[in-house]
């Protein structure tokens, strides 16, 4: 085909739909403006850079997660592969070594003879067939040549991530490896105990720190899955004892009981090199996070490989902005990933992986792809391009989205079974019926 199609942005979303692209025999100029403009949360210029947190979450397919990656290998996927490649221990959830992945996606782009790569800025929409992939970061210049496509009103929250320890500062005596319900002494997490008198001295120093950012935010202004500790603290004194920091299933082996509360430290390399604080997402500054952090039991000496930061995302009113195939209507432009809408890693290869076969269908004249609502990416992609749905925010894959079943459950287990099996079939038969596409199996080429 001898067709250019224009990506923009090499991230998630963009790498996945320019895979998927070249697969199909379809030419691809890929633009990326790192390393010439750097942007607030990357530190890198490498492509798929995961900036928040290297976890993709639930594995299990009773989980929405898990079954929209099971979706995801349905459709040909190439990025889960490579995810699965470079995994690092999160129990029942996937996670990766950052660097190993976004090094791997980086090398699979720049192998392929189809991928033109652009290290430039791009401040307008591009002519032609094109997805727009620019993730919430994207540049001022160009995420206001989208607005005005789009007309639609410019909307924006608050994301924050969360910092990174070297693991040979973490003293061990104290720090004791478990997984939650498991045996002391195994598992894929370390975990950090606290007594309710460190909980208390913990949460007065959290609640009164300085932060980048000095205001209190309202809930509207962030998004719920990447709240900044500090805030999540402002709710309430047992916030975290409850959340984040929940010591349920979990034992000290220094005493044989359960701690008072316990702060969870995820392994971020292969090697175990370096962990990340789960649920550690921050708006404090530097000198603040080193002081407060290591009032954690353990972390005392802790040297922080990377700090936690906060900055804006953007994104567009889909569901007013968009067709049901996130094309701004009258063009031939495509958004895809988190500018969308559609929130979190394994979403954005879903949007990635979805423009690319709805902008091949454009190419080849062919219906566009529309997946069913009963599953996992159809039921994100019909709230995110419903018009009826108001109050737009960013939205990860969850049960409520899917419609009710014909029959109520009232177990909930047994529903959610009855919904995976139903969204199985039905993306099953879907596929099957769209040969055209490659979808039934496998997508045609080189598999990653």
């Amino acid at each position: 085909m001898d067709r250019v199609v224009s990506v923009v942005g090499a991230g998630l979303a963009g790498s996945e739909c320019a895979l998927q692209l070249a697969r199909r025999g379809v030419s691809v100029r890929l633009f990326e403006q790192r390393p010439r403009h750097a942007s607030p949360a990357h530190h890198t210029d490498r492509f798929a850079e995961l900036v928040c947190s290297n976890s993709l979450k639930s594995t299990k397919e009773d989980s929405a997660a898990g079954l929209l990656k099971r979706e995801l290998d349905a459709l040909g996927c190439a990025l889960l592969p490579v995810a699965r490649a470079c995994a690092v221990p999160a129990g029942g959830a996937l996670a990766v070594d950052r660097d190993a992945f976004s090094s791997r996606v980086t090398e699979l782009i720049e192998e392929s003879p189809l991928i033109e790569v652009r290290r430039e800025e791009v401040t307008g929409i591009p002519e032609g067939p094109c997805v727009v992939a620019a993730g919430p970061l994207c540049s001022d210049a160009l995420f206001g040549a989208v607005s005005s496509a789009v007309g639609g009103e410019r909307m924006s929250f608050f994301d924050a991530a969360a910092p990174i320890v070297s693991a040979e500062s973490v003293d061990r005596s104290v720090v004791f490896e478990q997984s939650r319900y498991g045996k002391a002494g195994s598992g894929d997490y370390l975990n950090c105990p606290m007594t309710r008198e460190e909980y208390e001295a913990f949460m007065d120093a959290l609640l009164s720190a300085e932060r980048v950012i000095a205001r209190d935010f309202e809930q509207a202004d962030l998004f719920c899955a990447c709240q900044p500790v500090e805030e999540v603290a402002r709710t309430g004194r047992d916030s975290l004892r409850f959340g984040a920091l929940k010591p349920v299933g979990l034992t000290d082996p220094r005493t044989g009981r359960r701690p008072w509360a316990a702060v969870q430290l995820r392994a971020e390399t292969s090697a175990r090199s370096a962990y990340n604080l789960v649920g550690f997402q921050t708006n404090l500054t530097w000198p603040e996070q080193r002081r407060v952090f290591r009032m954690i039991p353990g972390l005392e000496g802790a040297e922080f490989l990377r700090y936690g930061v906060m900055h804006r995302n953007s994104f567009v009113d889909a569901p007013r902005a968009l067709d049901r195939t996130f094309k701004i209507p009258g063009t031939q432009a495509r958004l895809a990933g988190q500018i969308t809408g559609t929130e979190g890693y394994v979403e954005a290869i879903a949007s990635g992986l979805l423009a690319a076969l709805n902008t091949y269908a454009d190419l080849l004249g062919a219906p566009a792809v529309s997946l069913p609502a009963t599953g996992a990416l159809g039921s994100l992609v019909a709230y995110a391009t419903d018009p009826a749905t108001t109050g737009y925010q960013p939205m990860h894959v969850n049960f409520g989205l899917f419609p009710p079943l014909e029959e109520h459950i009232r177990n909930k287990a047994e529903r959610r079974a009855a919904m995976v099996a139903r969204a199985r079939a039905d993306l099953d038969a879907y596929l099957a019926s769209r040969e055209d596409l490659g979808l039934a199996g496998s997508a045609p080429g080189e598999r990653a």
